[in-house]
């Protein structure tokens, strides 16, 4: 690999986002990005352009943060596009999407953004009671993979504030408004049929019935989350009324038992095999077709209990995309554990943790950058797959079994050509 042919790959990758920004904005934009890739320690912006031995334009860089023109519409929707384009984007006939809530933390009251939550001792030990952070919504894609595990892209996301804490000027949106507002926005991008998989926190009316029966002129968006153990299943309503019977049809049909008690819905046991969580499992499970009361009466979902090889608790799934089978839908539930993955890797190698400012866009636009650049990695990574298949990344002799890169490894790779990236760059700078 030539750092020409890296260059030129990155460069076409960054080109459809120049319509965000103004002419001197972009190059600004170019900089801090490439910037952020090539640095492999702390990612602030002077430590990003130091990298780049560009140092002298710390505050061109942290001005353009501040104050830049920045239309963060139509960088989504280049970023929407780009995703679009990336192969298998379609997963059973839909453009599915992980979304979720993420913490980025922080130890001062001062930092911009910030509010205080309490962090539940026995789930994190090594932490204060009392931790302050920056609360994001983040959506992205998931893209599959024949027998590997499938690949998180994020997308874009917006920053949550506590009502008691929400900064003066700023407009209270709960968690569940943003997840709603993001999948809309990602539909209303890129025609097509859309699929919102999200945890069972996020499985409430205010953000499941919106998905599907959304105002005039808004898109609709099918959803796939897991079930609550106290959720409210009913069988389909009879479609004509009893001999005898007087006033208005009923909307819901006889109670079914509790997701816990699964194996007691009607219909049989199916079995399968599906690749979850790093290896096919065999799958035995059982799907019916019934009304959800937070769904609402209008809207009939299919409801997924299964038992899973290594797992002693069962999975209960519901999704309004009644057209997959059951042991599909436990599939695409359980690729949504990539999302954390992409997590992890957006705190440990792009520095999601390390942004502190005073106001506002330097913390939109940071976190929008660092969701951007992994995007961006992985887009590139499969354009060397397809020039160069897989002899780009380092292949460890002693783990045998790493099968597929790393954000780590496309770093190492930027690394690798450090010296001509900086005067390629510097070359762009110049003209």
């Amino acid at each position: 690999m030539q750092a020409t042919q890296l260059w030129a790959h990155w460069q076409a990758l960054l080109a459809p986002c120049a319509d965000a920004f103004t002419y001197p904005g972009f190059q600004r934009f170019t900089e801090w990005l490439t910037g952020l890739v090539l640095n492999v320690e702390e990612h602030t912006i002077t430590q990003s352009l130091i990298g780049l031995n560009l140092a002298g334009d710390w505050k061109a860089v942290e001005s353009f943060a501040e104050y830049g023109a920045w239309d963060q519409d139509a960088l989504e929707r280049a970023t929407a596009d780009l995703i679009d384009q990336a192969p298998g984007r379609r997963w059973y006939g839909y453009r599915v999407w992980a979304i979720d809530d993420s913490k980025a933390h922080r130890s001062s009251k001062r930092v911009w953004g910030t509010c205080t939550f309490h962090e539940y001792t026995a789930r994190c030990p090594n932490r204060a009671t009392t931790v302050r952070a920056h609360n994001w919504v983040v959506i992205g894609a998931l893209l599959p993979r024949p027998s590997q595990p499938a690949w998180f892209l994020p997308h874009t996301g917006r920053l949550y504030f506590r009502k008691a804490q929400l900064p003066a000027g700023e407009t209270f949106r709960t968690k569940c408004e943003l997840l709603v507002d993001l999948a809309r926005r990602e539909a209303a991008a890129i025609d097509g049929d859309h699929l919102a998989i999200f945890d069972g926190a996020f499985a409430v009316r205010s953000v499941v019935r919106p998905l599907r029966r959304p105002g005039a002129g808004q898109p609709a968006v099918e959803f796939l989350t897991r079930l609550r153990g106290d959720a409210r299943l009913h069988a389909l309503p009879p479609t004509e009324r009893p001999p005898g019977r007087r006033g208005p049809r009923t909307k819901w049909g006889r109670r079914l038992p509790p997701p816990r008690q699964g194996g007691r819905w009607p219909g049989r046991w199916q079995e399968g095999q599906a690749w979850l969580y790093g290896r096919w499992r065999h799958v035995r499970y059982k799907e019916v077709v019934c009304l959800w009361a937070v769904a609402g009466p209008q809207i009939k979902v299919k409801a997924v209990v299964a038992k899973v090889e290594g797992y002693r608790k069962r999975f209960t799934v519901a999704s309004s995309a009644r057209d997959l089978s059951g042991l599909q839908l436990v599939e695409l539930f359980c690729a949504r554990f990539r999302q954390e993955d992409g997590f992890r890797d957006l705190k440990q190698r792009l520095g999601w943790e390390e942004c502190r400012a005073w106001t506002k866009n330097p913390i939109v636009r940071t976190t929008q950058l660092q969701l951007l650049a992994m995007t961006l990695l992985r887009l590139l990574q499969f354009r060397l797959e397809e020039a160069e298949g897989d002899s780009w990344w380092f292949h460890p002799p002693w783990n045998k079994r790493k099968a597929r890169p790393s954000v780590l490894d496309l770093g190492r790779l930027w690394w690798q050509h450090r010296a001509e990236i900086q005067r390629l760059v510097a070359e762009e700078e110049g003209t």
